[in-house]
């Protein structure tokens, strides 16, 4: 056997909560690398997506850290349920922002649909100068037809799936 087999036979728990963390850290770099490095801004339902990443990387680490040094299976259990969750109700929110990028469903009136209300001509044009509209109906980017929110719905599913085989671990922990 590898050492990785090793590794996830002898600490389940702190196993998952690696990969939690670890692929949450990437997903992190992906969309701090669109954002700041290939210059997608993003929408207001992408910032909302993101605070699912900030909650429960960080809770990972810890959980991490506290299944090897001995922390209490309840602790490990409320960890994993609410990075569990955290990332269903984010597989969630990302399937509804893919649905308003196809136009299966209309999106946030903040960030799609018809631009209504704009004012007059010269309060508009001064507007115009400040803001700085992302768009929520629209993808920035696709892959293979799949947008970034797309493939949100996947890592978030993935990771909560993961959080579930914490649980799972956490429970067959002794006391």
């Amino acid at each position: 056997m590898t050492e990785v087999h090793l590794l996830l036979r002898k600490d389940p728990a702190a196993s998952a909560a690696a990969v939690v963390f670890i692929v949450g850290l990437a997903t992190m770099g992906g969309f701090f690398f669109f954002e700041y490095v290939l210059g997608y801004p993003p929408c207001p339902l992408c910032l909302d997506q993101r605070m699912a990443f900030y909650v429960s990387v960080p809770l990972a680490a810890l959980l991490w850290l506290g299944a090897g040094h001995g922390a209490a299976r309840k602790v490990l259990l409320l960890g994993f349920l609410a990075i569990a969750a955290l990332m269903l109700w984010n597989t969630g929110l990302s399937a509804f922002h893919a649905g308003v990028e196809w136009k299966f469903w209309p999106g946030p009136t903040d960030c799609s649909g018809p631009l209504n209300k704009l004012g007059s001509v010269g309060g508009l044009l001064n507007k115009l100068q400040d803001i700085r509209i992302v768009r929520c109906d629209e993808a920035a980017w696709r892959l293979f037809g799949v947008s970034l929110a797309g493939y949100d719905v996947l890592v978030s599913l993935f990771l909560a799936a993961v959080a579930g085989l914490g649980i799972k671990a956490a429970r067959a922990r002794p006391e």
